[in-house]
């Protein structure tokens, strides 16, 4: 990458990871991320207050270390990148605060920015010293992660960034630590439920996929619902517990994750078939799941489909998104954010930078 190309530090502290990057035009320099999971864990889930509190502990060793990793000094950034939303109010002050902080204290401008932008932008980044892989767009973009389940239609990452679907009441994240808790299973649920599933049949227990039936397709094709899948599993233990037979938590957690999977990727294929676009992007932490990857990857082949995956650090909340995103905004010439900008917890997707 030319030493010409916008150096920018990224700040992500949308929910319970402290994220700081520092890219070169699209060549990550640094991606340090200190996360408040276990803390979290001690409570079945995310903890608002905790991960704010975290976020505040987390990043000035965080942000050191990743100018550290980077060989940089904040003199020598070209500008300042930072997660304005959507995500946890709290969180999102801690890091928005202290990104201000270093702009005015340093001279630089400050660019506030989506989160979920950031996940897109992440499949543009490489390795130091790694070689460029060109990215087409535009592309349909599925993020899953424990608080967002997203499609979006992504034409131009600066200015043309389309929500066709989006969760109306779980995440597939969330739902995923849900169930977990249901079969007494660890938090975070992601890799507990993988875990669990590993010698489970996925078609022993056939649960709902939620807004799928011909009657959801009209006003809710793209969006999704797991509240009832939820339910549908609460229902199945409850039902063992009064038969007082043995639950088979490998069949339930194998059956569960099939569904969720099942619904991820058939809507995003769908979006693909729909919009006439051949490319999917997976994006967001449970990407980390490897039968998602697996009927992803086996899905879109058979439907000529180009199915593109970041690798898991970038897939995870993480700085050097945001810090990619920023540097692309400084290419394109925007003008960065205002001085006096402030916190979208539901910021809209469309909304790549606000003023």
């Amino acid at each position: 990458m030319s030493a010409s190309a916008p150096l920018v530090l990224g700040i992500e502290s949308s929910c319970d990871e402290t994220g700081v990057g520092v890219v070169r035009g699209r060549e990550v320099l640094a991606n340090v991320i200190a996360s408040s999971v276990d803390e979290q864990a001690r409570y079945g889930g995310v903890v608002p207050e905790i991960a704010a509190r975290a976020h505040l502990e987390a990043m000035r060793p965080t942000l050191e270390r990743a100018l550290e990793v980077a060989g940089v000094g904040i003199a020598d950034l070209d500008a300042i990148a930072v997660t304005a939303g959507p995500g946890l109010a709290g969180a999102l002050m801690v890091g928005v605060g202290a990104a201000k902080a270093l702009a005015v204290t340093a001279g630089k401008p400050l660019y506030g920015v989506n989160h979920l932008v950031g996940h897109v932008t992440a499949d543009q980044l490489h390795a130091r010293g790694a070689e460029a892989v060109p990215v087409e767009l535009p592309t349909v973009a599925l993020l899953v992660s424990g608080g967002h389940t997203s499609l979006l239609l992504v034409r131009d990452l600066v200015d043309d960034v389309e929500l066709l679907g989006e969760t109306l009441d779980d995440a597939a994240g969330e739902a995923f630590d849900k169930t977990a808790r249901l079969l007494g299973l660890p938090y975070p649920g992601g890799p507990s439920i993988d875990r669990a599933a590993a010698d489970g049949d996925p078609a022993a227990i056939r649960f709902p996929r939620g807004l799928t039936a011909p009657k959801d397709r009209a006003r809710h094709r793209f969006d999704f619902s797991f509240s009832g899948l939820k339910t549908a599993v609460a229902r199945h233990v409850e039902r063992a517990e009064a038969d007082g037979a043995a639950l088979a938590i490998g069949d339930v957690a194998a059956s569960f994750r099939e569904a969720v999977v099942d619904v991820l990727v058939t809507k995003a294929l769908d979006a693909c078939a729909e919009t006439g676009v051949p490319r999917l992007l997976l994006g967001g932490g449970v990407v980390a799941n490897r039968r998602l990857r697996d009927v992803a990857t086996e899905r879109a082949a058979a439907a000529g489909v180009r199915l593109r995956i970041p690798p898991f650090d970038l897939c995870t909340d993480n700085g050097a998104m945001i810090a990619g995103l920023g540097a692309r905004l400084v290419e394109a010439g925007a003008a960065p954010s205002g001085s006096g900008f402030g916190v979208d917890s539901t910021l809209p997707v469309g909304q790549v930078l606000i003023p």
